[in-house]
């Protein structure tokens, strides 16, 4: 009996792993499978003109994985663990709008929370908030984020090490799917927008909703660094 309870317990993380790392994918993934929608709200900060240095993703595998990003990476950092494993998560949240959390701090019209909360929160939160800077420790897993965004003055200094993810080698199928990643032991990506349009939201007259829900169109230069060779790729976008 004992022995079947356990084989039943297997199948269901080894499911729960399966059925996850399919589900995740992160905002570039999104664009290059053309939905745009989905990614909406990782530019609404940007306006028209040219965007170098975005989205900068930094792989080490060796003995382990090691990814590393600049801030825009944040939230995917945390969704993805959040869906690996069951465990708990500390550090701050960001949001536009009130929730229903402790430790509340209200600065510029951001809400700000200090949180301890387990990763079926962070599943509730996730399409709720504007960012989180969360930590995590499970088995085989170290999520570490830096607690403060970069200000409008730090535009040209990228911190590719703003988060950090250590992980088992074990892992390697769904960080490589999850994050549109090539087969290798080493790389460094990063993007350039390209946005040449500003598609504003008919009838809408409130202009903190007409930034937030105004659709950006252009391109992305996808620039690679892989195992030492460089390529580049381009995508046309709506998002």
């Amino acid at each position: 009996m004992y022995y079947i309870i356990l084989k039943s317990l297997m199948f269901i993380k080894v499911f729960k792993l399966h059925y996850f790392s399919d589900k995740m994918e992160c905002f570039i993934k999104k664009i290059w499978q053309g939905k745009g929608e989905e990614a909406h709200d990782c530019f609404v900060r940007f306006g028209r003109g040219q965007f170098k240095n975005r989205a900068v993703l930094v792989l080490q595998r060796t003995s382990k994985i090691k990814l590393k990003g600049n801030f825009e990476w944040a939230n995917d950092f945390v969704q993805f663990v959040s869906e690996l494993a069951d465990t708990k998560f500390s550090g701050i949240i960001l949001s536009k709008d009130k929730l229903d959390l402790e430790n509340e701090k209200k600065k510029a019209r951001i809400f700000q929370y200090d949180v301890s909360i387990n990763s079926e929160k962070v599943q509730e939160l996730k399409d709720k908030v504007y960012c989180m800077l969360l930590d995590a420790e499970a088995e085989g897993i170290t999520l570490k984020m830096k607690k403060k965004l970069p200000g409008k003055g730090d535009k040209a200094k990228v911190d590719d090490r703003f988060c950090q993810l250590e992980i088992d080698l074990r892992f390697w199928p769904q960080v490589k799917e999850a994050f549109m990643l090539p087969e290798c032991k080493k790389c460094k990506i990063s993007h350039i927008y390209n946005i040449g349009e500003v598609i504003m939201p008919e009838g809408e007259k409130d202009f903190v909703k007409i930034r937030e829900l105004a659709r950006k169109k252009g391109k992305i230069i996808r620039k690679m660094e892989i195992d030492g060779q460089e390529s580049e790729e381009e995508k046309d976008f709506e998002a």
